[in-house]
Formats: structure tokens, C-alpha cells, sequence
């Protein structure tokens, strides 16, 4: 529960009658008090490139990738969907984030037609591994910056199922507590974009407070449609001499492996 005083909001997002978006408090991130975690409008996003491939008969969003230009801030946001290519199986999209009328995040989608095909039996890495424990035998666990002020910490609910938290490699499972928009269930899909986000704070390898490693783009690659309301990572961190690094995550359901997420870290001191 957080100690603030703040009033807890109904969604991460409220839609505008000028179809624009009013991020709430809950969208907020560790690193500035103005400023969203990058999961939430990722995931947005993620909502009207969907759209767009339904209108095509495309239903599987097979990969995202998310450029983060700026901070995103709290406050009013608009996103413009360009159908880049449109087949009969596959389609390529593009979108621009807006805040203020500034670009603050540049994304692109595969998207694909779903299809029933039957596969051979023992095929090599199937059945799918499964996560190293499912939610319901995983501990409940929170973000070491929860309950300082209502933000992401607030959003989520979180299990670990292997690890620690911030401690090194970790994999940890994610439901949303609170909708993206009020009045409408998330698709799977933004269930993972709000999750994937968080591979390189979960298993981070640098103290919070004396170092910065945020991400600047983060790219899902996804096998197959996520099923249910729980999203796992299983992250690690690894660190480059030079100030950079990759934090990279294997995606999975209750039902076993969905994906891959991958991240590009910079890395900073605190002064």
C-alpha cells in the first residue's frame, strides 16, 4: 500500500473527447516524479497498433519495438498509426508518441494472421518450458521504490518466482491491479508491454541510488498469443565497461514461453 496521501486513480489512462489520453499518477516512473514509466505508454501504443492490424484481419502483434526519444510525462498524450505495408499474412506498422505536440517515443509492430496448424509431436524445445514457478506458488513482492508516492509500484502486482528483486537475475510475475483505459479489459498483448518494460529494473546489478541504467528503446519478440492476466520475466543484466549495457528477458504465461524482450542500458553515475 502506498504512503501517500494521493488519491489512488481508476486506470492508468483516461480517454479525452478529443480522443487524446490523460496519463494518471499511477503511469509514474522511479526516475523523476514527472515522468511515466515507460511500460504503460508502450503499452498504449501497443492498443492502437492492434486496432490497426484488426482492420487488416491480423491479430497476432509478433514484434514492438519502442524507440524512447524523450521522458514521457505525465500529462496529455496523442498517437498517430501509419500502416506501413499491409499482406494477407503480415503487416508493418508505425507510430509516433506525443506529448505537447513533441515526439517522445517512436515505435514500429509486426503483425500477423493467426492460422490453426498442426505440428509434428517432439519437436525440439516443445513443448514450451515453462516459468521457474507459476504465480499462485510465487511470494508476493514490491518494487524497492513503492510506497513513497503513487506510481507503476501501485499499477502492478508482482510475484517473484525466482531471485530477488533488484538483486541480480530474477524472474517475477506481473498482473495488472488497475486497466489501462477505465471501462476496458487489456489485451494480452498490453499486459506484456507493461510488464516487459521492467526486465532491467527487476534484475538489476547496480545499487538504485547510486546509479542510473535506464533503457532507451525495448523490443518484444512474441512466439505466440499471451493467454491470462499473468505476465513472468525471468531478466538479467549484463554490463558493458563503457557505460552501456542489455538487459534481456524470456517472456512467459501460465502456459509456458511466449517470447523474448531485450533493452539497451545506459549507464550513469548519481551525482
Amino acid at each position: 500500500m502506498s504512503a501517500t496521501t494521493e488519491a489512488m486513480p481508476i486506470s492508468a489512462y483516461e480517454l479525452r473527447s478529443s480522443g487524446a489520453y490523460r496519463a494518471s499518477v499511477l503511469t509514474r516512473g522511479p526516475w523523476h516524479p514527472e515522468h511515466q514509466h515507460a511500460g504503460p505508454p508502450i503499452a498504449l501504443v501497443c492498443r492502437a497498433i492492434e486496432r490497426a492490424a484488426a482492420e487488416h484481419g491480423l491479430t497476432h502483434i509478433a514484434r514492438l519495438t519502442a524507440n524512447l526519444l524523450r521522458p514521457v510525462p505525465i500529462g496529455e498524450l496523442a498517437i498517430e498509426v501509419s500502416t506501413d505495408y499491409a499482406g494477407r499474412n503480415a503487416a508493418h506498422f508505425s507510430a509516433r508518441l506525443l506529448a505537447s505536440g513533441k515526439e517522445v517515443a517512436r515505435l514500429t509492430a509486426l503483425a500477423q494472421r493467426e492460422n490453426d496448424v498442426s505440428i509434428p509431436d517432439a519437436l525440439p524445445g516443445h513443448p514450451l518450458p515453462l516459468a521457474p514457478q507459476g504465480p499462485d506458488e510465487s511470494t508476493a513482492c514490491t518494487f524497492p521504490f513503492a510506497g513513497k508516492q503513487l506510481g507503476y509500484a501501485d499499477l502492478v502486482e508482482t510475484r517473484i518466482a525466482q531471485g530477488r528483486m533488484f538483486a541480480g537475475p530474477s524472474a517475477v510475475w506481473f498482473r495488472l491491479r488497475h486497466p489501462l483505459l477505465d471501462g476496458e479489459s487489456p489485451s494480452a498483448y498490453q499486459r506484456v508491454a507493461v510488464a516487459a518494460d521492467s526486465g532491467n529494473g527487476i534484475s538489476a546489478i547496480l545499487d538504485l541510488a547510486s546509479y542510473s541504467f535506464v533503457n532507451s528503446d525495448l523490443t518484444l519478440h512474441l512466439l505466440r498469443r499471451p493467454q491470462g492476466e499473468w505476465i513472468c520475466l525471468d531478466a538479467r543484466t549484463l554490463l558493458g565497461p563503457n557505460g552501456t549495457g542489455l538487459a534481456e528477458s524470456a517472456l512467459y504465461d501460465v502456459h509456458g514461453l511466449i517470447g523474448r524482450a531485450m533493452q539497451s542500458l545506459s549507464v550513469s553515475c548519481r551525482k
